[in-house]
């Protein structure tokens, strides 16, 4: 065949592809418009009294439609702005023009007015920043120099995270904040993908610090339990209620181990697996096409040759970040404690979390700009650049959130969870309690995006429910919980905790997508297979045994060797990789 008739078959192979690519957008842009003009013809059919609480079943469109959208288009922006404006223009009564209007001067200004909302936006900029300077004055390279003598393999290294991400346990937003970009680097020179250090940083983030008997966590959590008790008219030890719930947490369990064994046994399952052998064989840690959350190679490539630095311009700030968190809480907990001699417990529970890491992630910033101008590595100019570029890379991110917010802000007022537990609740039964909670939190979690709006939806629910179905005596002191009582308790903790684990609206996992500089609706699809194993295991082998009175320690440990069972004999293994050594770190 001639050269020109050859050129002529490429050619026409590539109208082709293209033209096909086309159609397939156009095919998603109709599904898109099919779908938005169902649930406004939805809206619009419903009676003009409705309002803006307990709605009904279409309370659960939009965040049904969000997270349809967002898996299905791979387009989060757009699903989440969508999900909000289906939710603005139902609370219209179905007028789409009037749900636009308030879409935006309500629902996003809304999200933005909430002072912990405003900190979490701060803090994450603040955080972005510093790792701009970091990577910019080579102390990122220098880290990885010297820890690449720990983290020579795919293994150690995830493990090395898995072990980061357990050892700080003091509040799960400041977890993913400072696992994600001290380990991002390192899982790129052993390969390890994108989407698998997402999961190892979401799936040790709220887990670990909801397990935590100190941590941010545990005064929201023993108030919760203390409300619903009180409700009751029993005055009880919150704090011991909640240390024994510990051994019921299946689900928040099983999540740790599987991290774990992922990582010792090299194996992996579905869309995960295939992200890992890309990144093995190819060396690409994203996907072709990947949009990540937090853009660290643009800031990479704008400082040019980066000629490695000393190893504490990295973890300096970050030590600082750290020391500084966990003395804030201890000190923010005691003004308002206003009792120095009160347990621990209760004066980090009392502290402001968002307000204190705000401190934690301005002290590292200082320290990050502090420690180049003092070595006269960089100067002022080229320190201000790397800030700057570092918190240009979280825009995305920080765009996310606020739409992730007013998301779950169009839920409350719509009673998405209130219609939930209303589906659930007639159909409640003694010995199944636990299991039905257990479900309706992972329903409510996984839709609303909030574990912590969970948690204190179906508390004061649960806690009532065991004591009238289960049965246990509170008129003498400290009462006795017996099994099934305590898995009701555990189920509403760790049951909250699926969808903040893997919900693609919930902000925990948008955290570690962005900190991980991680493709959000790759790490969403990849994570989901492994989140879904543990909740039904959980259900299986946990919360449906013990709510027949069965101790929970066996039951822990079935689920501990299901996780291992479905690892070594479900999951593939996965290519080694060794990188070569780098002779300027020896």
């Amino acid at each position: 065949m001639s050269k020109r008739g050859r050129g002529r078959i490429s050619r026409e192979r590539c109208c082709s592809k293209l033209w096909m690519n086309s159609n397939r957008r156009m095919n998603r842009l109709i599904i898109l418009i099919g779908i938005l003009l169902a649930c406004a013809g939805l809206a619009s059919a419903q009676d003009s009294s409705s309002t803006p609480v307990a709605m009904g079943w279409i309370s659960i469109l939009p965040p049904l439609l969000a997270i349809s959208l967002a898996l299905i288009f791979r387009q989060v922006l757009v699903a989440l702005l969508c999900g909000v404006w289906l939710g603005a223009t139902l609370i219209e009564n179905g007028n789409v023009l009037t749900g636009l209007l308030r879409t935006l001067d309500t629902y996003l200004v809304r999200a933005l007015a909430d002072p912990d909302h405003v900190s979490v936006v701060l803090f994450s900029l603040l955080i972005g920043g510093m790792v701009g300077m970091i990577s910019r004055s080579g102390g990122t390279a220098g880290l990885v120099m010297k820890l690449t003598r720990l983290c020579r393999t795919p293994r150690s290294t995830q493990l090395t995270g898995w072990l980061m991400g357990v050892l700080v346990f003091f509040d799960d937003y400041a977890n993913s904040l400072i696992v994600g970009p001290a380990m991002r680097p390192l899982c790129d020179r052993t390969r390890v993908s994108r989407e698998k250090l997402s999961y190892i940083v979401d799936s040790t983030a709220a887990p670990v610090a909801s397990l935590a008997m100190i941590s941010t966590w545990i005064g929201f959590e023993i108030g919760l339990i203390s409300d619903a008790f009180r409700s009751l008219g029993a005055e009880v030890n919150s704090y011991w209620i909640f240390v024994q719930t510990i051994p019921y947490r299946f689900y928040t369990i099983i999540a740790l181990a599987l991290v774990a064994l992922v990582a010792i046994l090299s194996r992996d399952v579905g869309s995960m697996w295939r992200a890992e052998v890309r990144a093995r064989t190819t060396g690409k840690v994203l996907r072709d096409g990947a949009v990540p959350m937090a853009d660290f190679e643009s800031l990479e490539k704008k400082g040019g040759d980066i000629v490695p630095g000393p190893m504490y311009f990295a973890w300096a700030p970050i030590l600082v970040f750290l020391i500084v968190a966990l003395g804030g809480l201890y000190a923010d907990g005691v003004a308002n404690c206003g009792d120095s001699s009160a347990p621990l417990y209760k004066i980090i529970g009392a502290s402001n979390a968002f307000r204190v890491l705000m401190w934690g992630a301005f002290a590292g910033v200082f320290t990050a700009a502090l420690l180049p101008l003092l070595k006269r590595k960089l100067k002022l100019q080229a320190v201000l650049d790397a800030f700057l570029s570092g918190v240009q890379s979280m825009n995305i991110a920080v765009i996310i959130l606020i739409l992730a917010w007013a998301l779950g802000q169009i839920c409350k007022d719509m009673g998405t969870a209130q219609t939930v537990v209303g589906w659930i609740e007639p159909v409640l039964s003694p010995r199944l309690l636990p299991a039905a909670v257990f479900v309706t939190a992972a329903v409510i979690s996984f839709a609303t995006g909030t574990s912590w709006g969970t948690m204190a939806i179906l508390m004061p629910i649960a806690v009532p429910a065991a004591h009238h179905m289960i049965g246990t005596d509170l008129s003498a002191g400290q009462p006795v919980l017996n099994t099934a009582f305590l898995s009701t308790i555990g189920a509403v903790l760790t049951g909250s905790i699926f969808g903040d684990h893997c919900s693609p609206i919930s902000d925990t996992t948008i955290l570690s997508s962005m900190c991980s500089g991680g493709d959000h609706i790759d790490h969403v699809r990849t994570q989901m297979p492994y989140a879904v194993f543990g909740a039904i295991a959980a259900l299986l082998v946990g919360y449906i045994p013990t709510g027949f009175g069965v101790s929970p320690w066996p039951c822990a440990a079935v689920g501990l060797l299901c996780a291992w069972l479905w690892i070594r004999y479900v999951g593939r293994p996965v290519p080694n990789y060794t990188p070569i050594p780098d002779r300027s770190s020896a």
